[in-house]
């Protein structure tokens, strides 16, 4: 997925994960998540770190943190080219970022806007059709996995019987054994 807007908030969440919501204007901010690599030697004031992506670094000492990107820095109101992967946490989608890009001018992000448009018209506005064969793989591939599902609780509850009958057993000796202890005791 790529878009194409202006950040509206830059999160330090922890030392693995740095979070820039956009708004790209379509009515709902966009998380992108940037996953940072820990330094070996964790410092508590210093957790400055690379990222898995190539071009972006995350600064982050006491008093400064900064998101650096080709060794730009990105501020609330930058505008960013993005692209990466949906993903979700919590319950609220998001996007993992894979490539990103500064836009420095109004003409720069009208052409981006542009390739975002002729995507979507090329690509995207365009029926899919899966052909006979490839739907009939998808089905029984669908079909596979509900067994293997449906065998997997199958087995577990299997499993949980076989438990609750050793408990058993081992309660029952439990018991014996007690009342051969307690034979001839004081009570």
């Amino acid at each position: 997925m790529c878009l194409v807007g202006v950040i509206v908030a830059i999160d330090d969440i922890n030392i693995r994960y740095t979070v820039l919501t956009i708004d790209d204007g379509s009515g709902a901010n966009i998380d992108l998540k940037i996953v940072r690599i820990p330094p070996l030697e964790h410092s508590p004031v210093d957790t400055s770190s690379t990222t898995t992506i190539g071009n972006v670094n995350v600064v982050s000492r006491l008093g400064i943190f900064k998101v650096l990107v080709n060794q730009q820095s990105l501020d609330i109101g930058t505008v960013i080219k993005a692209k990466g992967t949906i993903s979700e946490f919590r319950g609220i989608k998001q996007l993992d970022l894979k490539r990103i890009w500064v836009v420095t001018s109004t003409n720069e992000e009208a052409q981006a806007w542009a390739e975002v448009a002729a995507f979507k018209q090329a690509v995207l506005s365009r029926p899919w059709h899966i052909s006979s064969t490839e739907g009939k793989k998808i089905k029984s591939s669908i079909r596979a996995e509900k067994k293997k599902e449906q065998d997997f609780q199958r087995r577990e509850a299997d499993h949980q019987v076989k438990i609750k009958e050793r408990e058993a057993r081992l309660e029952t000796r439990r018991r014996k054994e007690e009342a051969m202890m307690n034979a001839g005791a004081l009570l």
